[in-house]
């Protein structure tokens, strides 16, 4: 007899596919945006000092690495970065307080000195311009003139009072949060890391955490070396154009000061420079000579030293470095200008690293 066929084993079912991530309706995502953005703005109290300090300490984060290879200990070689950094500071104020001073002093005599020079260039032009008032007075009559009602507001000197010992405090908040920030900054990334749950994504985040820290210490430090020689080489050059030494150092120092916000501060400064060699010099071709040099100078290191120094890596679309510069610059004044890039340059390298999401790093290029 034939053995009875064998019924086949049942197969395994197939796991069954996982449900669709939920994802967020549009209203929630502008209403959580709106909600973000409010909160930046009415936090910046205490958001302010805490990203100034931590900006700070990227900036020597570096020195105090090359420290401690030395077998200075970390907190020494902090507390050294934080004093020579003040030390720097406060000798650099106290020099440039001297002629800073004397332009505010004497910026009224200065601003109508201008003042002539401008209307003399556009003499002609007023001229036009009243000959067509004339010309419309005549055809149309003289009418009724609207009275205009000027307000006028007077300074109140207990604000600045009051706003003296706030200004004091929040610069002791950044000083001790950067003192502290350099000391307990790798502490409490390790305390940070240690709440995650699993060991895949430890390693992830100490990762990210570690290119963050490498690669923003090392762009905001060689971007501040960039500006500091670019001051440097901007006093030299108005000192060969009849500038004396401190005004030289003081406008070296405002344009390495505004060189750390992308196009908006190289503007504010083109247009310093032209007031200041209408200013020092009679001649109008030797006034614009300063603004010259400056463009000159920016239009180097923009194109070729800083591209050079940093690679592509750290490149950014211009249209996205605006766009941070404006959003920044509104929520948080001009410390915002400051924060603007070195925000701008984290959030691509979180976003690079993460799963998904290249796609938006590579559009911030």
């Amino acid at each position: 007899m034939s053995e009875p066929l064998s019924e086949p084993s049942p197969q395994p079912a197939a796991p069954a596919p996982l449900p669709p991530r939920p994802r967020a309706s549009t209203a929630l995502v502008v209403l959580a945006t709106l909600a973000v953005g409010y909160t930046l703005w009415a936090a910046q109290t205490v958001i302010l000092p805490v990203l100034l300090a931590a900006f700070l300490a990227l900036v020597g984060n570096p020195i105090i690495r090359l420290l401690q290879k030395l077998r200075l200990p970390r907190f020494l070689a902090a507390l050294l970065v934080l004093l020579l950094g003040l030390a720097g500071s406060v000798a650099l104020a106290v020099q440039l307080a001297g002629p800073a001073t004397e332009w505010v002093q004497q910026a009224p005599q200065q601003m109508r000195q201008i003042s002539r020079q401008v209307q003399a260039l556009v003499k002609p032009v007023q001229q036009a311009n009243q000959a067509a008032e004339s010309f419309a007075r005549a055809a149309g009559g003289e009418g009724n003139r609207k009275v205009q009602v000027v307000r006028t507001q007077l300074d109140d000197p207990y604000k600045a009072l009051v706003r003296t010992p706030k200004l004091a405090a929040s610069a002791l908040a950044v000083v001790l949060l950067t003192l502290f920030f350099m000391i307990y900054g790798q502490s409490l990334q390790r305390h940070v890391i240690d709440l995650l749950p699993n060991r895949q994504q430890k390693r992830f985040t100490a990762d990210i955490l570690r290119s963050m820290e490498r690669e923003i210490s090392r762009y905001v430090l060689t971007i501040t070396v960039i500006n500091i020689a670019l001051g440097l080489v901007l006093s030299g050059v108005l000192m060969l154009l009849g500038i004396g030494l401190s005004e030289a150092l003081l406008w070296g120092t405002v344009a390495a000061l505004l060189n750390f916000a992308p196009y908006v501060g190289p503007l504010i400064g083109i247009a310093l420079m032209l007031l200041v060699g209408f200013v020092m010099f009679d001649d109008p071709l030797t006034a614009c000579l300063p603004a010259l040099s400056y463009l000159a100078l920016h239009t180097l290191e923009g194109q070729l030293v800083t591209p050079i120094v940093l690679g592509r890596s750290m490149a950014i679309s211009p249209l996205m470095l605006i766009l941070a510069l404006m959003l920044f610059g509104w929520l948080w004044g001009i410390v915002g200008l400051l924060l603007a890039v070195p925000l701008l340059v984290c959030v691509k390298l979180v976003l690079s690293r993460v799963d998904g999401m290249q796609g938006w790093a590579r559009l911030l290029e």
